[in-house]
This record gives structure tokens, C-alpha cells and sequence, in this order.
């Protein structure tokens, strides 16, 4: 994926096709004006107020035409400077660019750029003429506030991107639509596994019965492996005090990120952003022995945080979602040994999913930001640099990001760059020796004497929407056996000779816990084996005389038109294998 924010020419070329698309909506809609076209990651776009006139997805091959029509004419593009009065006046009848003048130092020299009758702020580089900009494509038409504040009037935004050469334009093109086609709030709403509702509230997904399977299946596969790894699952609320926050450092660090406070009776509360401080009261219920740490407390919790409108992203950013979450309490001694174990359970994992590109980020604190983080210099610098020092001494290659750490100590991030581009956080490792001296937290030592524990907050999953979010991305919706909601589909060819047949086989893989369902729909055949496909169904069977007659199946896998004859108990062993080896 290109980033065209990050190479030059290309952005200088996207700068200048902004304007071609500017000056483009100029000569079609004469009373446009104009507030910002800035040049991002994905291409550039520019934001539009067009009155009463609005512009439509279909409307943007007209735009097109008049943009190549411009680029073939072969205007020279030319800046110019201008002292403030003098670009107040050439842009009196503008109230966008009237706004960014205003808000310019006196003195200031303001640059220009005119190509033929149209002419804009910008401070540039541009290219030299129109005839550059030849490969371009608009994409798409969304709305925009004016400055981002949702009280200001929503402009229109064009999205676009120029590339250099066709064959480059072309290829960008196709996996733009590729992308498209894996984005997991399209896959989530053909595959019904989850939806949003306006009416529900922003960032507050819904999971629908086959998106529940997937979760419920991701819940037991990593609970399992915790229990068995000596972890104990607990349960806690999902709202808690505010002193409870002010406790934990979140009230004075966090806040903003929180939904905003709920008072009854004098009483105060928040919902929660995270699960630590629930667990931190958890453990400080008992008394502890440094014979019993590591204490690993682990749980499927539900947390909120309040995302701006901009931020939310389906079930990749959203306000309420679930982490798999654990707290391990430990001597300082134990660091080294449990931040290996939890390694060995995040590679452990990958491998059950097949993820390979990954990489392992240091996330650090940024020194000079005393609001973000807590000042303690001498905690800060010590578990740094043992985090650093335990991941050299288990050879785990690391890069170092400053200013990423969590506000109270650096963490180690597992970092994998989605089949769309975007860059997303998997799993998080994280050392903590302040929490515990803010809840004073204590076991007795060998001495017997009270001695101060160390805390490793970990998420392996992290957030199960996330983790899903990124599973439909990776499969393109094709999931493995073992976590497909629906393993098999069951069509009959005729239901009045056929359909019982099925509906005694559905009971017999019922039995065996795999999930089945029959499409007896009043459909073609041939429909509905390729609704089957749609639908991404790891099996699809096939039930007609020949089956019946000889008490067996005719399976045919996702993706492939061959098709194959066996037992019913050679099959249910197939589909129990694979479920096995996680396939």
C-alpha cells in the first residue's frame, strides 16, 4: 500500500491535484467555496461548501471529465506571495479562506497558487503544470464539519489519489477495491456476525447469533489455555467508584477518555476503561505469602471508553467492547520467568491462528509529558530497563517506540499491520511497580516482613473485537473449521424424498458438537450452493437418492467445486480433526 503523505513527489503531485480537483468544482459549480484539501496517507481531499448543490457518488465521473479536460489544457501553474491586506482582499467574497487569513501572524507572507482562472491559498510546492496531474481517480463523498466541531456546518469532502503512471494508478485501484472487499464492517453485516445501530449509539456494537459463536468459541479457547497455565478466571463489575479511579491514577490521566461520571445518592461512579483496579482491590482482599506468587488473576471483561465520533472503527475501535485480560502479581525476582511465560502464551497463540508478521514494540514513556504520565523518574527508569533487559536475554526481537507506554509503566506491544494497512496492537505486555504502591499492595516474605509485589498486566487477545476484526480482514470472512459459526450446511436436493435423511444427520453432528444447519429453502440446487459459498461455510453436503440409499455424504469444501463421497463417521472424524489442529 502506498503512503503518499510519506513520499514526496506524490505528495507534491496529490497537493496539486487537490487543486485540479478545486478548480475542477469551479467551472461546475460556480458558488463552491473552499476550506482545506490536504494531501493524507490514502491520496488527499478537499472540503467543499457548495450552498444548496450536493454531490453524489455519481456525480464524481462528471468532476472526472472536467479535471482531464483542465489537465489536458496545460496551464501553467503559478505561485504567488501576498502580504495579509493583500490576500484579505483578493479573497473578501471567501469566508473559508477570509477564516484562515484572519488567524495568520501579521507580517506573515501567504502564498498562493493560480492555474488559468482559479487560484487558492496553499504554501506549496506545487508542480508546474496542470498537463502533470494526468493518472488521478476520485473515490469517494462524505461529509465533514467545519473545523472538525460538530457545531459548524458540514461541508462536502472529495476523496482522491494521483499516481505517476497508469499501470501504478491501476494496480492501486485494484487493491483499494481488494480492501474493500476485506473491511470487517462490510464482511460483519454480509456474514451477520455483528451490527450498529445510530439508534443503539455510536461505537456500541452488536453481536449477532453467528458473531456470538465466534466470541463465545474465542472465550473458551482462551480461558482453557489460561486455567491450564495456572490463571484464575474471576468476575467484577463493570462500572466502578470514582475514588476507586482516583485511586488507580486513571481519574488524573485518563479521564478524558472516560464516559463521563454517574451520580446517585451521593454517590459517584464511572464506567470502567480497564479491569486493573478491580483487580488490584482483588488481590488486596487476602493476605498473601511469597509462597503463593505468582497470584494470576485473569478475566473476560467488558470496558468503555469514550472515542471520538472519528476515532470509532466497527469493531476495531469501539465504545464498549471485551479484553482478555490478567493481572499477574509477583516478587521481583519471578519478572523475568512470568514475562517469558507470557511470551511463550502470546507465540503459543499466533501459532493456533497462523499469524506470522508481527512485531514486538517497546512502548516507552515520553519524559518531557509530566500530564500523561507519573512522575516517579527512579519506577520509570528501573522497570524500563528491565523490560528492555528481559527481552534481550530472551533473544525477542524489538523495536523502541517513545511516548506509546501506558501512564503508569512501559509495555511491550505486539504489533501486526492488518490486510487493509491499518497498523494494529494485538496483545500488550505490561510492567507495573506503580499501581502497587498506589493500592498498596503487600505479601510477607521469606522473612517475614511485608514486602512490595510487582504487577505484569497482560491481554493476549486484547480486545476480543479487535482480535475479530482483524480474523475477517486476514481470512477475507473465510474462518477456519474450528471457529467458523456455521462448520456445515446441509442442502437437500429434493425435501420432499431427502429432508429427513438431513434432518437425522444434523442431529448426529449435533451430538458431536459440531455446528450444522439445512437450507430446505423452496430454492434451485444451484442457488443455494452458492449461497453456501457467500456465506463462506467451511462444508457444504449435498443429500440426494445416492446418499440416502447408501447412508453416506457428499461434501464439498469452501472454494472448491470438487467433490467427495464418504461415511458419515469418516466425516465427523474429518471435521473433529480439524478442529483439533485449530484448522
Amino acid at each position: 500500500m502506498i503512503n503518499i503523505k510519506e513520499n514526496e513527489k506524490l505528495n507534491i503531485l496529490n497537493h496539486s491535484c487537490a487543486h485540479l480537483l478545486a478548480h475542477a468544482i469551479k467551472h461546475l459549480y460556480p458558488n463552491a467555496k473552499f476550506w482545506v484539501g490536504p494531501v493524507i496517507e490514502e491520496g488527499f481531499y478537499y472540503d467543499i461548501d457548495l450552498g444548496n448543490d450536493v454531490i453524489r457518488e455519481e456525480d464524481l465521473p462528471k468532476i472526472e471529465k472536467e479535471m482531464k479536460k483542465i489537465s489536458k489544457s496545460n496551464k501553467l501553474i503559478k505561485r504567488i506571495e501576498l502580504t495579509k491586506e493583500e490576500a484579505l482582499e483578493m479573497f473578501q467574497e471567501d469566508p473559508y479562506k477570509i477564516d484562515l487569513i484572519e488567524n495568520m501572524e501579521e507580517g506573515t507572507i501567504i502564498s498562493a497558487y493560480k492555474q488559468d482562472d482559479f487560484i487558492d491559498l496553499c504554501r506549496g510546492p506545487h508542480m508546474e503544470s496542470t498537463k502533470q496531474m494526468k493518472y488521478f481517480k476520485l473515490l469517494k463523498v462524505s461529509g465533514a464539519y467545519f473545523k472538525g466541531d460538530s457545531k459548524n456546518k458540514v461541508l462536502q469532502r472529495i476523496y482522491g489519489i494521483c499516481i505517476e503512471k497508469e499501470e501504478d494508478l491501476t494496480n492501486h485501484l485494484n487493491l483499494l477495491e481488494e480492501m474493500k472487499e476485506r473491511d470487517h464492517r462490510k464482511l460483519g453485516k454480509d456474514l451477520e456476525i455483528f451490527m450498529v445501530s445510530d439508534l443503539v449509539g455510536k461505537g456500541l456494537p452488536m453481536w449477532l447469533p453467528k458473531g456470538a459463536t465466534i466470541r463465545r468459541i474465542l472465550q473458551r479457547y482462551i480461558t482453557d489455555k489460561e486455567i491450564s497455565l495456572g490463571y484464575q478466571h474471576v468476575i467484577s463489575p463493570s462500572l466502578g467508584s470514582v475514588e476507586l479511579y482516583k485511586t488507580s491514577g486513571h481519574w488524573a490521566h485518563y479521564k478524558e477518555d472516560m464516559f463521563p461520571m454517574m451520580k446517585l445518592d451521593e454517590e459517584e461512579y464511572v464506567l470502567r476503561p480497564m479491569n486493573c483496579p478491580h483487580h488490584m482491590v482483588m488481590y488486596k482482599n487476602t493476605l498473601h505469602s511469597y509462597r503463593e506468587l505468582p497470584i494470576k488473576i485473569a478475566e473476560i471483561a467488558n470496558d468503555f471508553r469514550y472515542e471520538a465520533s472519528g476515532a470509532v472503527c466497527g469493531i476495531e475501535r469501539a465504545r464498549a467492547f471485551t479484553q482478555n485480560d490478567s493481572h499477574i502479581f509477583c516478587m521481583p525476582s519471578q519478572i523475568k520467568q512470568e514475562f517469558k511465560n507470557v511470551i511463550n502464551l502470546i507465540l503459543d497463540v499466533y501459532h493456533d491462528f497462523g499469524f506470522q508478521n508481527y512485531r514486538f514494540r517497546l512502548s516507552l514513556r515520553d519524559k518531557n509529558d509530566k500530564e500523561k504520565y507519573f512522575g516517579n523518574d527512579y519506577l520509570w527508569e528501573k522497570s524500563e530497563n528491565e523490560l528492555r533487559e528481559v527481552l534481550k536475554e530472551l533473544g525477542v526481537d524489538f523495536y523502541e517506540a517513545e511516548g506509546e507506554a501506558a501512564f503508569y509503566g512501559p509495555k511491550l506491544d505486539v504489533q501486526v499491520k492488518s490486510a487493509i494497512g491499518h497498523d494494529v496492537t494485538l496483545s500488550t505486555v505490561q510492567l507495573d511497580y506503580q499501581l502497587p504502591e498506589r493500592f498498596e499492595l503487600t505479601y510477607i516474605d521469606k522473612s517475614g516482613e511485608k514486602a512490595r509485589p510487582v504487577v505484569i498486566h497482560r491481554a493476549i487477545l486484547g480486545s476480543l473485537d479487535r482480535f475479530v476484526a482483524f480474523l475477517l480482514e486476514e481470512t477475507k470472512g473465510i474462518l477456519p473449521t474450528w471457529l467458523s459459526p456455521v462448520q456445515v450446511n446441509i442442502i437437500p436436493v429434493n425435501n420432499e424424498y431427502h429432508l429427513d435423511y438431513c434432518k437425522k444427520l444434523k442431529c448426529q453432528l449435533q451430538k458431536e458438537q459440531i455446528r450444522v444447519e439445512i437450507d430446505s429453502r423452496e430454492e434451485k440446487l444451484g442457488y443455494r450452493m452458492r449461497e453456501s459459498q457467500t456465506k463462506k461455510i467451511p462444508y457444504t453436503l449435498v443429500i440426494g437418492d445416492k446418499e440416502v440409499e447408501s447412508n453416506l455424504v457428499n461434501y464439498r469444501t469452501h472454494g472448491s467445486n470438487d467433490t467427495t463421497s464418504i461415511s458419515i463417521i469418516d466425516f465427523i472424524e474429518l471435521i473433529q480433526k480439524n478442529i483439533q489442529n485449530h484448522k
